[in-house]
């Protein structure tokens, strides 16, 4: 039988949390000879210390660059975390006699640590993975909050804006962990667009990422706009309604809602016999700038050497498509506009740094007549390519055209009177 508790109030923790049998000087401290001024971290680190989850080394450093194990970042979870305690008999046979037992079993318990992903044994002094800190965090959240844990089920499919999501080294059993602490700002990338899931974790990130943790930890999973968009995209395919004023429409002469999910995943024949179109996502950018956009999936595709204009009445809008080819002559890149049935995706290629890094697999961009061999016959070519959509309720009608394909699929949308 289960016992619930909470774990004892924040003041009574300032006593400091051991970790890993270092060598420690006052918690009180909280300036150290390795952590300068300029250090990225010092704040975080200071307050961390203060509060004392952690204490520097007798030297008088701190050593900010030094690997967080798994018994220690379990502690700290237990020690910051107001989530409720379920005690049961799951545990770790190595964690025996270990200086963070109490602290790993109460996390377990809080349902930051699942017994079942570490069937071979726990080893407590193993470094710390960004994989597993995202993982432990995300399901502590989901054990805390029911929205939070809807947005794991939401996101399980989604579209996750990290380099290895198409590069690979990101597994999709980590799309839905990735996504809700990149959406609540609990972890961010390297600039390169990677996210190191595989990367060791250190003692500054996880310094910053506990004061992060403990205001996430009061809200709710609908406070995050980032993470709204990514849970719109893993549910439909796109942001569209997050991310803008816009909503569906019905569609002609009748009364279904032509929302994107109806439309997305499904072929059509494209114009003049030229091929078969499956359009996947259709990502909505509120860009300011070329380099600055209001949308966490803007970074995927915006860099200052993007090859398409950023205007102020319209977003930005990066679709991703299958495309089959007929033929070997009829559709080339620039033909490939006028070879699509619906307004939304007449789209054109465009180039960026950023998507590159970022893996994207991009329509060239090319004059009309130039023949760049992208399309060839038969073979089913996954790319993204760009549009714009209007911001101004006058002229937002977008999305189809009003016909019926013959599955009776369609998708429309506006920006409402009210709005």
């Amino acid at each position: 039988m289960k016992n619930t508790w909470r774990p004892f109030m924040a003041g009574a923790l300032c006593m400091g949390v051991f970790l890993g049998g270092a060598e420690v000087v006052g918690a009180a401290k909280a300036s150290f000879n390795d952590v300068p001024a300029s250090h990225w971290a010092k704040a975080s680190i200071e307050g961390a210390v203060a509060k004392g989850y952690f204490k520097g080394y007798a030297d008088g450093t701190f050593r900010p660059q030094a690997h967080i194990t798994r018994a220690e970042f379990a502690v700290l979870l237990s020690r910051i975390s107001s989530n409720v305690v379920e005690n049961d008999s799951s545990t770790f046979a190595d964690i025996a006699g270990h200086w963070g037992r109490s602290g790993i079993e109460q996390s377990i318990g809080m349902g930051f640590l699942t017994p079942s992903d570490y069937s071979g044994g726990f080893k407590p002094d193993e470094a710390l993975t960004r994989r597993e800190m995202a993982k432990w965090m995300a399901s502590g959240l989901a054990a805390r909050n029911e929205g939070f844990k809807q947005a794991l089920s939401d996101t399980k499919d989604t579209l996750v804006p990290v380099a290895e999501y198409y590069k690979g080294g990101l597994n999709p059993s980590d799309y839905s962990y990735l996504s809700v602490v990149l959406g609540t700002g609990l972890m961010t990338g390297y600039l390169d667009g990677t996210f190191g899931p595989s990367q060791p974790t250190t003692r500054a990130e996880v310094a910053v990422i506990l004061s992060r943790y403990q205001q996430v930890q009061l809200k709710e999973a609908s406070d995050y706009q980032d993470l709204e968009e990514m849970r719109e995209v893993g549910l439909t395919g796109t942001n569209l309604l997050s991310a803008t004023p816009h909503v569906y429409t019905k569609s002609y002469e009748t009364e279904r809602v032509s929302s994107f999910d109806k439309f997305a995943n499904k072929p059509y024949p494209m114009l003049y016999n030229r091929g078969t179109m499956t359009i996947h996502r259709m990502i909505v950018v509120d860009a300011v700038s070329k380099t600055e956009s209001k949308n966490l999936y803007g970074k995927m595709f915006m860099s200052s050497d993007l090859t398409v204009r950023v205007v102020d009445d319209h977003y930005n809008v990066f679709l991703e498509a299958t495309v089959i080819p007929h033929d070997n002559t009829s559709l080339t890149n620039g033909a490939f506009p006028d070879s699509t049935l619906y307004n939304f995706t007449k789209g054109r290629g465009f180039e960026s740094k950023t998507a590159r890094q970022y893996g994207l697999t991009l329509l060239p961009v090319s004059d009309h007549f130039i023949k760049t061999g992208f399309f060839k016959k038969d073979v089913a070519r996954t790319f993204w390519f760009h549009n714009h959509l209007n911001k101004d309720r006058n002229a937002s009608v977008n999305g189809s055209h009003m016909g019926r394909l013959g599955n009776g699929t369609l998708t429309s949308w506006a920006i409402p009177m009210s709005k």
